[in-house]
């Protein structure tokens, strides 16, 4: 018996010792048996946790309405806030007159844009006020926060705080915010803050090439998240001069570094406790009030919670791009894509947020799933002195994906095609190169579309 017979006969014989003990091993095959395993698993095959019933641990409380948001916590001796929106678009604040409210019974503290140790803060860059100071950028700006013993009281102190603003020019389109002679949204910067382009190929030379060029303009609106519940936040600092934060945060280590930033405060003293989230979908990345908060807590030497109502929902969040999209293809008689040529304008708002990011994305994703060998695309967002813009999910992909669907649309339309079949014509394959030139995998998108047909019950529309 050699040496290698022999390590198999007590692999095997170990099996069925322990086969032996209740193990329930299967029956195992020497290892020569065994197929060679690829390093990279195929990742269309299904594993064994897809399609299985999982039971989610919130979900008792959520069917029981035992679940505990934000509103829902009284810690005590809680104060309510409330913040002073500007009203107007663009704005140099000349003076802010807080006597009245700080005089009213009830009120406990008021805190202004001046008092914020930093006030500026940002995921990309740091170009949004806590509370405006000096400058008043879009009309859902807060310039002043109240703390009083009801949130009724906190309202009503809001009317009694005076702004005197110098109205200063403003500008509400994004590609008008472009000209050189437009409103400069944060003088004297251009309103141009982030561009991206995406060349392959020769689009000119593509062109020259097609049979016919079809261009078309495509826009999207404004579009606000409407979670169930709003923002909301309660600061507590204490009097050892550390801050607990409850908030609504998805990004809580993010958050934790911005307090951190605004309040000039070690972040070993501040502690953030992500609470449980009624809707998130990008709108709550970001901190907001958390920072006027924690000072009026440190002013009262109260906990003090603030909750947006839906109008600030709508005024003074975050919101989706509104992008104005240019597209141009040249294809020939037969409906293949030779060339495509593509102008993103992105609507930012009145600061970046996480704008960057979605132009990155929205540029990368417009052309579409579609082998074209030629592409050029060019991207820019903006400022305007418009409600923030920011993350919401897909990060311009949903916007592109309509203007480029729109576009096969049309494109179909004009050579008297069924859209079905022009789109599995220019469709990706597997191993397809993107026109950042990435070699894709696991692609199954005319599968995906043969499939969706065939249920949906297609009939060709040529």
């Amino acid at each position: 018996m050699d040496d290698k017979t022999e390590v198999l006969e007590r692999e095997q014989l170990d099996i069925e010792i322990l086969r032996d003990v209740n193990l329930r091993l299967p029956a195992v095959a020497p290892r020569e048996a065994f197929p060679a395993v690829p390093l990279t698993v195929d990742a269309r095959l299904q594993t064994r946790a897809v399609g299985q019933r999982a039971t989610r641990p919130d979900c008792r409380m959520h069917g029981l309405g035992q679940t505990k948001y934000i509103d829902d916590i009284k810690l005590p001796g809680m104060l309510y806030a409330r913040i002073k929106r500007a009203g107007i678009s663009s704005a140099r604040i000349k003076r802010i007159d807080t006597s009245g409210a700080e005089a009213m019974p009830g009120v406990m503290a008021v805190v202004i844009g001046k008092e914020i140790p930093v006030n500026s803060f940002g995921p990309t860059f740091q170009d949004q006020p806590v509370l405006a100071a000096d400058r008043v950028f879009h009309a859902g700006d807060g310039v002043a926060a109240v703390a009083a013993v009801t949130e009724q009281i906190a309202n009503e102190a809001l009317e009694k705080i005076v702004v005197e603003y110098e109205p200063l020019p403003a500008v509400f389109d994004p590609v008008e915010a472009m000209r050189d002679d437009a409103p400069k949204v944060h003088a004297p910067n251009s309103n141009i803050y982030a561009t991206k382009v995406v060349r392959k190929g020769d689009v000119e030379k593509g062109f020259a090439e097609s049979d016919h060029i079809f261009e078309g303009r495509f826009s999207t609106q404004m579009i606000e998240h409407v979670s169930l519940e709003p923002h909301a936040a309660i600061a507590d600092w204490d009097a050892t001069g550390r801050l607990t934060i409850y908030a609504t945060i998805g990004r809580i280590t993010l958050a934790r570094a911005d307090m951190a930033r605004t309040l000039k405060l070690p972040m070993s003293r501040i502690r953030l406790i992500g609470t449980t989230v009624g809707g998130n979908f990008g709108g709550k990345n970001e901190i907001s009030q958390e920072p006027a908060l924690a000072l009026l807590s440190k002013k009262t030497g109260r906990p003090v919670k603030g909750v947006f109502t839906r109008s600030e929902e709508f005024t003074s969040s975050t919101t989706r791009h509104p992008i104005i999209m240019d597209y141009k293809s040249g294809v020939t008689k037969e409906g293949r894509i030779v060339a495509r040529q593509i102008r993103l304008v992105l609507d930012g708002g009145a600061y970046c947020s996480w704008s960057a990011t979605t132009l990155g994305k929205a540029c990368i994703l417009s052309p579409g799933p579609y082998k074209i060998d030629n592409v050029l695309t060019e991207a820019f967002v903006v400022y305007t002195n418009k409600t923030m813009t920011g993350a919401m999910r897909g990060f311009g992909a949903p916007q592109v994906c309509f203007a480029y669907e729109s576009h096969m649309d049309d494109i179909a339309k004009g050579l008297g095609k069924d859209q079905l079949e022009i789109r599995l014509l220019n469709a990706f394959d597997e191993g397809s190169s993107s026109p950042t030139g990435q070699v894709l995998h696991s692609v199954v998108v005319k599968e995906t579309l043969n499939k969706a047909a065939a249920r949906f019950g297609w009939e060709s529309q040529s």
